[in-house]
């Protein structure tokens, strides 16, 4: 299945690992997960506020429930925050070389990494 916009909802739950859940509640708590992320990263590019520890727990807790379809899933939901997004995703060795949602085909190569989360990184 291609992911869309139109299809987020349909390739989210097909993706979605039902063992860890024991609702309908959870699966949407989880989706919400992609709208928190986009705030910290808002905040991140808005007010240079950047809480790392917060982000990668987002992240890695959306990998848990969805796995590898997860990363499709970021770049369409967080596509403004491309940057940020790939140089968490390289810290957690979670970028491919190679992204596709929508119409659009995302290599990684074409993505420049964020130098100051790539630091605050490090420091961990």
């Amino acid at each position: 299945m291609h992911l869309t916009e139109k299809n987020f909802m349909l390739y989210a739950a097909k993706n979605y690992d039902m063992k860890r859940s024991m609702s309908e509640d959870e699966f949407h708590e989880d989706l919400k997960r992609f709208q928190y992320l986009k705030r910290l990263l808002k905040r991140y590019e808005e007010d240079n506020d950047l809480r790392v520890r917060l982000i990668l727990n987002h992240i890695i807790v959306i990998y848990n429930c969805f796995g590898p379809a997860a990363t499709s899933m970021l770049f369409l939901r967080l596509e403004e925050y491309r940057k940020s997004l790939k140089t968490f995703l390289i810290f957690l060795s979670c970028m491919p070389e190679q992204i596709e949602y929508n119409d659009v085909i995302l290599k990684s190569t074409d993505i420049p990494i964020d130098e100051n989360i790539a630091l605050e990184l490090r420091k961990l």
